[in-house]
């Protein structure tokens, strides 16, 4: 029996699914997982789109979105911002 592989780009098809899936990671308190996440949903909306939205070049996104990276929060700040997602604080209870 063949199974596919699994991508889930596939699945972050509506901002519903992208903010439930980031939501999901951010909960983990895991940076890398963040960024794999990040880097998830910049393959599901197009690297290159988000090289030209974020102003930065696709071989520094690659890099900022990979596992053990240490991006610069601006970074992070200019990819998110250019994916539409919005940092909110809420307290911990």
């Amino acid at each position: 029996m063949k199974f596919a592989k699994f991508d889930i780009t596939d699945y972050l098809d509506n901002e519903e699914a992208l903010a439930a899936y980031l939501s999901a990671v951010m909960e983990e308190n895991d940076p890398d997982l963040l960024l794999v996440a990040l880097g998830d949903i910049a393959r599901a909306r197009g690297m290159a789109k988000l090289a030209e939205d974020s102003g930065l070049n696709r071989e520094s996104l690659y890099k900022a979105l990979r596992p053990g990276a240490k991006p610069r929060f601006d970074t992070v700040f200019r990819i998110m911002t250019a994916l539409n997602i919005k940092m909110q604080a809420t307290t911990t209870s």
